[in-house]
């Protein structure tokens, strides 16, 4: 009889050398709608089964090599939570009971009923879907804290993408990630690997704006011996590097055309071909991109290919500029400042009134990299001196209301500079309908010709 092979759809793994009871018991858990392995030896079972495999083991006691105790022991080095259960001669319950003991499921005397095996087969797969269930649980809850210490923030924009983050960490898909300069591309692009299966894997970071073009294709994609000019010897390039884990790609939309088509051929299809080589070679990995421009945009000038931007656009996540995160400015440098703190042995230094509101009021055009040096050097007793270029958001007397109206219109005076005129970006960049935002630069007699570029009237 032909052995079974476990694959991901497996529940059962039948281990016994007698090929006529590992033939009928096959056969009765088939009939009752079970994905069955068998193995003749236990000896084969390492590699067979990974820690989160969702099935269960049914092993006679009584084997040449590996017997059913050493079976169970192998396991729960693997996992301790593995339901195994086993098969029994009369003579041999004395070594069941001690195998029970042991941490055994069930054990099963010979001869014994098909409803008998069937009924403890369906319950030790009952417990082991909920035990995998409350891991899945404990590692989503140790996942959501962990992103919270990495992404500090409790703004709906930091809220939204910590969710977008869960969700995508655990599939295999690539992802785009869009935000200014600054914003923390990579920090988001490392969560998303650590909180992946790949987390064991290699995390390959190359930034292609600071790659000459003479060697970005040799610096992705590797080459062999006399590809080029100067190419002595093999090398592997950073695609190859990162097989089994997560490559990302920043400043992708600096890449040159040439580069873009052969990027896209390796999303597409999974293998590489190193310069001056003709042998494709596979690759397992994930791509996260990353972008501070519009690449829609670039791709309707000629800029950037687009179909390469619908193949990396299947799931995007944009990072807020810290402007648009308000109160998330304080949490983020309180957090850096005590870190610096620590690192040089320095007591922590509060926050005073005047220097939370100056925090507040600042845009930060540097985003959260700006915001860590200011709070770098506050932890080192240095002034409190931030860009003074950057449009900030004034001082205002009064009540609530005004100090409300007065934040909203240096928010909206703040973008005007950034927008060059463009409605659509003014208004995206506010998260406003262009009604709304009509309405907005007449309240606060703003106009986009401010900016250089055409009145509220346009938006009409």
């Amino acid at each position: 009889m032909s052995e079974r092979a476990i694959d991901s759809r497996t529940q059962v793994l039948l281990i016994d050398d007698d090929p006529h009871l590992r033939q009928a018991l096959s056969q009765t858990l088939d009939l009752a709608g079970l994905k069955v392995a068998t193995l003749a030896d236990a000896q084969q079972l390492a590699g067979c089964i990974e820690r989160d495999w969702p099935g269960v083991v049914i092993s006679d006691i009584r084997m040449p090599g590996l017997d059913g105790l050493g079976v169970l022991k192998h396991l729960h080095e693997l996992d301790p939570d593995l339901p195994v259960l086993l098969i029994t001669g009369h003579g041999d319950v004395p070594l069941a009971v001690q195998a029970m003991r042991a941490g055994a499921y069930d054990f099963l005397e010979k001869p014994f009923a098909s409803d008998q095996l069937l009924d403890s087969v369906r319950r030790a797969l009952a417990l082991r879907r909920l035990v995998l269930d409350n891991r899945s649980l404990r590692l989503a809850l140790a996942d959501r804290q962990q992103l919270s210490t990495r992404l500090i923030g409790q703004s709906p924009a930091m809220l939204r993408l910590r969710e977008q983050i869960g969700a995508l960490a655990g599939i295999n898909a690539d992802v785009l990630i869009q935000g200014e300069t600054g914003a923390g591309k990579e920090v988001v692009a490392r969560a998303l690997h650590d909180l992946s299966a790949r987390r064991d894997g290699p995390f390959v970071a190359i930034n292609a704006g600071a790659l000459a073009e003479s060697v970005v294709e040799s610096e992705l994609f590797g080459h062999e011996p006399g590809a080029f000019t100067g190419a002595q010897k093999r090398r592997i390039g950073k695609f190859e590097f990162a097989n089994g884990g997560t490559l990302f790609l920043d400043e992708i939309e600096s890449m040159s055309l040439e580069v873009q088509v052969k990027l896209l051929r390796l999303l597409q299809e999974r293998v590489v071909e190193r310069l001056g080589g003709n042998q494709l070679i596979p690759l397992d990995i994930r791509v996260i991109a990353a972008t501070k421009q519009d690449l829609r945009e670039a791709a309707d000038q000629g800029r950037f290919r687009a179909d390469l931007y619908y193949r990396l656009n299947v799931a995007p996540l944009r990072i807020a500029p810290l402007r648009e995160r308000g109160e998330d400015a304080l949490l983020l440098f309180q957090a850096f400042a005590e870190a610096a703190s620590s690192r040089h042995g320095l007591p922590a230094q509060p926050l005073q009134a005047q220097q939370r509101a100056l925090l507040l009021r600042h845009s930060w055009p540097g985003n959260v990299r700006e915001l860590q040096n200011a709070a770098e050097r506050f932890a080192l007793g240095l002034e409190l001196a931030l860009d003074s270029h950057a449009p900030s958001l004034p001082q205002v007397s009064g009540g609530l209301s005004e100090q409300v109206e007065a934040f909203e219109r240096a928010l909206i005076a703040a973008e005007l500079s950034r927008a060059h005129g463009s409605v659509r970006s003014l208004a995206e960049a506010l998260g406003v309908p262009r009604k709304t935002l009509h309405d907005k630069l007449r309240k606060h007699g703003l106009t986009l010709g401010e900016a250089g570029g055409s009145s509220p009237e346009d938006l009409e």
